[in-house]
């Protein structure tokens, strides 16, 4: 029971995301089987449709958003400020985020990149950053990717030629796909961030304490 209260949140998520993969699998199956019935052709399996640029060209394009969202808040927060956000280190003080882990190498708690070296200990300084763009960027390459599968199936469908690489990465549909999640992550991001200052969640470590001032900044 301890370990289920140590780590509710990620394994709620977790199953949350499972849940909800699976619920866009089995919608997104029995759509495209319905468009090639559409289109005079056979419908496919499971195992052909989980590998199919239909279904993944989806799963990678909201991926891309989120870890774009993600990727720009951690590192955006780094830099900037927001007065009274609960999401936003407070301008008028030093955070404990921007410390020199470096005199605490000797500490037998810290992470071992921390006693690492000056190299290891800069890079995992921006580490979450880094991985989130990664992310990212791996997201995005695979939404192109599969995103090209899905033309080009929907190109034989219609007796149209091929699509090539070059053809999606400049076509307005591609980036249409693209921008249409990217807008609504940074907007949902940035009215979290402006939320914050007036409204509270009691209990959530995303929310000021209920009695705080608007104009107090951080969590």
């Amino acid at each position: 029971m301890r370990f289920l209260r140590d780590n509710g949140l990620s394994i709620v998520l977790g199953l949350a995301a499972l849940a909800t993969i699976g619920g866009m699998f089995l919608t997104g199956w029995e759509v495209y089987n319905q468009e090639l019935a559409d289109h005079g052709a056979s419908s496919i399996g499971p195992s052909d449709y989980a590998m199919s640029g239909h279904f993944l060209s989806a799963v990678f394009e909201n991926w891309e958003s989120e870890f774009l969202q993600m990727s720009a808040y951690v590192v955006l927060t780094a830099f900037l400020f927001q007065r009274g956000s609960a999401e936003s280190k407070n301008p008028d003080e030093i955070s404990l985020q921007d410390e020199d882990p470096a005199p605490r190498a000797e500490d037998p708690d810290v992470p071992w990149p921390v006693k690492a070296g000056r190299i290891v200990r800069s890079i995992y300084a921006y580490s979450l950053g880094l991985a989130l763009g990664a992310l990212f960027l791996g997201s995005f390459l695979l939404h192109l990717r599969y995103s090209i599968d899905a033309a080009n199936k929907e190109a034989a469908m219609h007796g149209q030629m091929p699509v090539t690489l070059m053809d999606r990465v400049t076509s307005s549909q591609f980036w249409f796909e693209s921008f249409q999640n990217w807008q609504s992550e940074f907007l949902s991001t940035g009215l979290l961030v402006v939320l914050s200052i007036f409204l509270r969640f009691k209990g959530s470590p995303e929310s000021k304490p209920v009695a705080a001032p608007h104009r107090e900044t951080g969590g």
